[in-house]
Parts: C-alpha cells; structure tokens; sequence
C-alpha cells in the first residue's frame, strides 16, 4: 500500500514525496481511512510508529476540502516539545495549503500568541495549562473545534493534567471527532476514552510493553562508583556519535554530563531545571551532531524523537519497569537497527529482575574487560571523578507562595501538573 491508496489529497501526497517517505507505517495504514471517515478513534501508538503523520495528514485533508472559519482542529499533548513537533509536523505536511498554525504552550510570552491567534488560525496545538489562561483571558475561541485529538493521552493523565483537560473539552463542540492517541491502554485511560469517544474505532499497533524488536538489548555488570568510566570507554570504543543517556535525577544527568566532559566527550544533560532556550538548543546540538552525547530524565525525554538514533544508555535502570521499555523505544525506529545498553550495578538486580520479568525473557548479559565487578578504578578516573563530585542530594527548595505558574517545567521537566495535581503533591513532591 502507497499513500496515494489512502485517499489524501495531491497537496498532501506531493509534501510527503518531499520528505523521502512511500510506503506508510501500520499506524497510518489503518488510522488515516478512519479519521477521513470522520470516525471517533482510540489508538495505541508509542512515539517512533509515526503516529502524528496518522493524525496529521487526515485531518489537513479534510481542512483543506472545507473553507469554514477556524480554529477547526485542536490537538492536546502534556510537553512544549512535543507540541513543537507536532506544529513542526503539521506545517511540514501542509507546507502546499494554505492552513495557519498556532503553537500555545508556557513558560514563554502569552502575548505572541495572543496576536497569532488573532490573526486566526485553523489548528492549535497545545498544552493544557496554557490553553486553560487564554481561555481565562477570552483570548481564543474553541467554538468552532470540529476534531480534537490527545496525544500521549497516557503521559497527560500521569502528569496531572486530567481536569484540565475536562474543563477545556467542557467549551468545546458536543458534536466532534475525537482522536485519543496513547501508549498503553491502561484502565485509566479507557475510561477517559468511554467519557469521550463516540461509537471509536480501534487501532492498536503497540501492544503493551512489548520492546521494538529491532533494539538489540545488552546488560553490562559494573560496580557503581565506575559506570561513567564505562560509558565513556564504550562511547570512545565504540566511536559512537549519537548517544542517549538516562538518569533517574536532574542532579544526576548534570553530574554525568560534566563527568563525560571531562573525559573529552562533547555532551549536554536535558531536564526540568534547564530553561526552554537552553533545551531546545541542546537537543538540536544533539540532532545536528554538535553534541555527542545527551543526558536526559525519563519525563524530560518525553517528545524527543529523532529518527535512526543508533544508541541509548541507561546510566541507571528506572525504577518503574514500564519506563525502561519507553527508554529504549527512543532507538530502532523507522525500519532501522539500534542498541540499548543498560549498566548495571550491584544494588540495581531487582530493577533488572522487574525489567526481565515485563519483558517476559532474559537481557543479554556480558562484562566488559577492565570494568569487572570488584575490579578497581583507575588512577584518570578516580581523579576526573573527584573534579567533578557534588552533593549526593539537592536541598529542598522552599515553598513560595501564590499560584503556580501554568506551563512551567515542574514534574520532572516537561510540563506543569494542574494545580488542583499540585495541591494534592504538597511538599512529598519527587525530584526528578
């Protein structure tokens, strides 16, 4: 199947020949006819299936065949970088129609986005804290939203977003098409669904938990106080120029980032205590090859998707076992072939265990020479490793008064949780 066989529009057909791509993914094969239909969908689809093309060229088909005023299409995500992708992709596949765009998310200037929305537009895409201050503002208007899609449904609900989300559907249009993209189909997220969807059709395309079959998985053994040496010796080895790298704590991806730089490797950390600016030019240093190793946390890496990424590192294993499959579905995308490591300490066997035991088989495991559990740090590594050591635990800050700002990069780093999420948090808030 072409996509021509889809019914999309030439406009549409001639921007995806722009990008290089023939042959659509499952996702897109059997959700593209369905939101043409103009059917309500509950779809599973982790990040790398090309789930945003499944969404995005059905609905500026469908834009483009009808002249009413918009906004006519409001997707929802849970980060700015992931709104920023999915804007980045609407306007790639609409770059041959005339369709305007807004990109509406915090810890930026409400007021450029006050004037693109008055200028009109036919989409937003948004966070919802942020579109809940322009809706307190009556800075836009959703009257006329006749499709509204979740993405990362999942991740939203776990970032504490789910009353936001009811009280900007409860503006909207009774009569809409909802599409409602999530990872996992969870009793939670099944139930947002049965409130929602109307009569949907059902794709599922990334059964649970199931790792790409393309990743090749391997655990190295290695005493704690050495993983950084190993991981610089693999990169180096290995002469990796693309690496991801998990950390459970922001504290601990800037610690490594700074260890690893010490050791000549060019690398930049990625989470919630870093500004918009500062990621955003990380990642694209990391997407452009002028970074050669990011450090990233496990909610800070939500939204992040470059295709053919060849490695990703856990650093330290998760402590849910669920993220570990998220981790490593950052690599072997788009048909390609890629490896996630994951060095493992002592005091990490039953995260591993855990890990075995979702995935239902044993990860591959082998030492590396020189790095033997036991075995002593050499004199360079013991000595760039005091250079950089800082506390083990960051102070807590103190609680300031007064309402949250909407947007922010609290909860780990992507996004804000809603307020009434962080009044229930109090000060048993986790540092991510």
């Amino acid at each position: 199947m072409s996509f021509s066989d889809l019914g999309l529009g030439p406009e549409l057909l001639r921007a995806i020949a722009d990008e290089g791509y023939t042959e659509p993914t499952p996702i897109q094969k059997q959700a593209i006819p369905l939101v043409l239909q103009g059917r309500d969908l509950l779809a599973a689809a982790q990040t790398g299936t090309g789930k945003t093309a499944a969404f995005t060229l059905p609905i500026l088909h469908r834009l483009s065949t009808t002249g009413a005023p918009g906004p006519r299409v409001l997707v929802l995500v849970p980060t700015r970088e992931l709104a920023a992708q999915v804007a980045e992709s609407v306007r790639t596949y609409g770059r041959h129609l005339k369709l305007r765009t807004a990109v509406i998310f915090g810890g930026v200037g409400i007021n450029p986005q006050i004037d693109i929305l008055r200028r009109g537009v036919d989409i937003i895409v948004a966070t919802p804290g942020r579109l809940l201050d322009h809706l307190q503002q009556r800075t836009v208007n959703l009257s006329a939203i006749e499709t509204l899609v979740l993405d990362e449904a999942d991740r939203m609900l776990d970032m504490g977003f789910i009353r936001d989300i009811r009280r900007v559907i409860q503006v909207l249009p009774k009569k809409r098409q909802n599409l409602l993209f999530s990872a996992t189909f969870n009793p939670e997220i099944r139930g947002l669904a049965e409130g929602l969807l109307h009569n949907p059709a059902t794709v599922d395309v990334a059964p649970r938990n199931t790792a790409a079959e393309l990743v090749a998985q391997r655990v190295h053994p290695v005493d704690k106080a050495r993983k950084t040496g190993l991981l610089a010796h693999l990169v180096k080895q290995g002469d990796w120029q693309q690496v991801l790298v998990f950390t459970r704590t922001k504290h601990g991806a800037n610690r490594l980032a700074e260890q690893l730089a010490r050791h000549g490797i060019n690398t930049a950390a990625i989470h919630g205590n870093k500004s918009q600016n500062a990621r955003t030019k990380s990642l694209a240093d990391f997407k452009a090859g002028k970074v050669r190793v990011l450090v990233a946390t496990d909610i800070a890496a939500r939204g992040i998707d470059i295709d053919q990424l060849p490695h990703v590192v856990n650093h330290e294993l998760p402590n849910v076992p669920e993220d570990y499959v998220h981790r490593i579905g950052r690599t072997g995308r788009a048909g390609t072939a890629g490896e996630a490591i994951s060095l493992v300490s002592p005091d990490e066997r039953q995260e591993l265990k855990d890990i075995q035991k979702l995935l239902r088989k044993e990860i591959p495991s082998s030492v590396v020479p020189g790095f033997e559990p036991g075995s002593q740090p050499t004199a360079e590594e013991t000595a760039r490793h005091a250079a950089v050591k800082l506390p083990e635990s960051l102070p807590q800050r103190a609680h300031r008064p007064g309402p949250p700002r909407r947007g922010g990069f609290g909860h780990g780093g992507n996004a804000r949780p809603s307020r009434d999420a962080e009044r229930r948090a109090g000060k048993s808030r986790k540092v991510h």
